[in-house]
């Protein structure tokens, strides 16, 4: 079958691949257009541009499908089915029309649970014991069309969004090269989904990995995996950013003023009081130094004990 793909981070790739290694015939690769990143700000491919270009495939990267001849253009590719994974942008009806298979999508959630574009993160700050991967088609809402096919994933108590967004992507890839096929031989009925249970995931912004000490330690917790790798979850140490990369709500003890680090038993490095609870750190990042052990850190830190963090 003649497929176009659209996507854009790694979460994208393993799909990409998937599609190319199961005998389709891959077209054209969308990706969104490279761009400036890190502290030199070099320009930066997408890692599906990465992977089309060593596949040997065509890789287009228009901003947008609001001119008539970037439209025309996919048209003439004449694909049959349009494959998305996370591509970072809406698709209008002019697209959404072109393949006579539809436009099938790869969302890394139990849809209509958390549309939007963080699904994975928010399933972890809510602290839900599962999630899983939905094969569905587009319409013209955000996540709304129905789905073909789901898969239930658990998630477990050290998952972090990179590590769970990688286990997703796996076996979103596997859905999808199963139910291609069965979806072009009519063997497959999209199943609508229900509205009185759609919920969304909004935008993470930089901010948001601020840390509060006056939440509790196991909300503190969930925010640290929610958030790695992206902001990450940070407060601040003499003058610089101090990112906790893994943590753990410690068994009831004397509680701590929040922000007050303090000694911990043997095994972590340190504990910080939150509002309800210690949180104990296992691993951060110094701005401007590699991640490394808590304890490593504590050693080199004279005074860290006894400090209040600012949240």
């Amino acid at each position: 079958m003649k497929v176009v793909f659209m996507g854009t981070p790694e979460f994208a790739v393993a799909p990409l691949k998937g599609i190319f290694l199961s005998g389709h015939e891959v077209v054209a690769v969308y990706t969104q257009p490279d761009k400036p990143a890190g502290r030199g700000r070099l320009v930066v491919e997408s890692p599906v541009k990465k992977e089309a270009t060593i596949l040997r495939l065509p890789v287009l990267q228009p901003r947008n499908f609001k001119a008539q001849e970037t439209v025309a253009e996919l048209r003439d590719f004449k694909p049959e089915a349009i494959v998305v994974a996370a591509f970072g942008q809406m698709l209008p009806q002019s697209v959404l029309d072109i393949p006579r298979y539809g436009c099938i999508n790869i969302h890394p959630s139990l849809l209509p649970k958390y549309r939007g574009v963080s699904p994975v993160a928010a399933a972890i700050l809510v602290g839900d014991e599962f999630t899983g991967v939905s094969v569905m088609l587009l319409d013209s809402g955000t996540d709304t069309g129905p789905v073909l096919v789901q898969a239930q994933v658990p998630i477990s108590p050290h998952d972090t969004t990179g590590s769970l967004t990688e286990k997703l992507s796996r076996i979103g890839t596997q859905l999808l090269v199963d139910v291609l096929p069965r979806w072009v031989k009519g063997q497959v009925a999209p199943r609508p989904q229900e509205e009185a249970k759609a919920s969304y995931s909004g935008k993470v912004t930089k901010e948001d990995g601020q840390i509060d000490w006056r939440l509790s330690a196991l909300v503190i917790s969930r925010r640290v995996r929610a958030f790695n790798p992206w902001p990450g979850a940070y407060t601040a140490w003499h003058g610089k950013q101090l990112k906790i990369v893994e943590a753990r709500p410690l068994p009831a003890r004397d509680a701590a003023n929040a922000g007050l680090v303090v000694s911990v038993p043997d095994g972590l490095g340190f504990g910080i009081g939150t509002g309800d609870g210690t949180l104990g750190v296992v691993t951060v990042q110094l701005q401007g130094k590699k991640a490394m052990p808590a304890a490593d850190f504590l050693r080199g830190q004279r005074g860290l004990v006894g400090a209040v963090l600012p949240s």
